[in-house]
């Protein structure tokens, strides 16, 4: 949601400023996909009752769902 994407946005800065400058665009996107490697890594939660969900998925949306997966 927007809180998610502010916090990304927000950490991508943070990494970006204290760099100050960059010889060339390729590092500043190796430094960018670091960051953001790190980010997801810390960022990964555990999905409680994925297994329930995904049955009202299936009940709720039938055909759409099971030909999805």
């Amino acid at each position: 949601t927007t809180n998610a994407i502010e916090s990304l946005n927000m950490q991508l800065r943070k990494i970006i400023k204290t760099r100050g400058h960059f010889p060339t665009d390729e590092a500043a996107i190796k430094l960018l996909w670091l960051a953001l490697r790190n980010v997801l890594a810390k960022s990964v939660r555990a999905t409680f009752d994925w297994k329930v969900a995904m049955n009202q998925f299936a009940i709720l949306f039938g055909e759409r769902f099971t030909a999805a997966r």
